[in-house]
């Protein structure tokens, strides 16, 4: 027994090491110089421990991703105002966009590397669970917070606008030049004028 949790208590830890080390080696390196190999030496694991734990480069990246997301999921449902309950939606609103800028920004090299891995043969019902479970949380967040501030706009609609905006090769390409910042004031602007008009 003791054993077992040994190894579980290992795998966790490998895991952890694993994606801090992508995280970090993509916030430095072009995703292209951030391969299978460099990211297990960075993490001081073998290179089979990452390939066996996730599979493949893609399958890294899109838990990455997912892991990131799901933090700010947490903070949503259970976090503090104003991100968390207990603000009103308009606030909620600019704040969870502030931090989804925060994450796509943290994670420019990420998104770069998920956009390369889209090529590659896919699971599409995994795939499904993963959009369903990041995009559709979002989604389904914003437009309830616009819903709620302004029941007479098309909050669906603008909600896919909005999150569209931050998939737009430009906005990737001014998030890799360092510049989250910006796209973060510029879409509290849009935002604040579409809920005042």
């Amino acid at each position: 027994m003791t054993e077992v949790r040994r190894e579980r208590a290992d795998a966790a830890r490998n895991r952890r090491a694993i994606l801090a080390a992508t995280e970090r080696l993509l916030a430095e390196h072009p995703p292209e110089q951030v391969s299978m190999e460099r990211i297990a030496a960075a993490a001081g694991v073998g290179k089979g421990t990452v390939f066996h734990r996730f599979g493949s480069r893609a399958g890294l990246m899109r838990e990455l991703m997912l892991e990131r997301a799901h933090a700010l999921r947490e903070s949503v449902t259970d976090g503090p105002p104003p991100l968390g309950p207990g603000a009103p939606p308009g606030q909620r609103l600019l704040a969870f966009l502030d931090a989804v800028v925060d994450v796509v920004g943290r994670n420019k090299g990420l998104l770069a590397a998920l956009g390369q891995a889209a090529a590659a043969p896919r699971d599409p019902q995994k795939d499904s669970r993963e959009q369903h479970s990041v995009y559709g949380f979002w989604h389904g967040h914003i437009s309830a917070l616009i819903a709620e501030e302004r029941p007479d706009l098309d909050a669906e609609l603008l909600a896919h606008i909005l999150l569209g905006a931050l998939q737009n090769k430009p906005i990737v390409h001014l998030l890799g030049q360092g510049e989250a910042q910006r796209l973060a004031v510029s879409l509290r602007l849009l935002v604040t004028g579409m809920l005042e008009a």
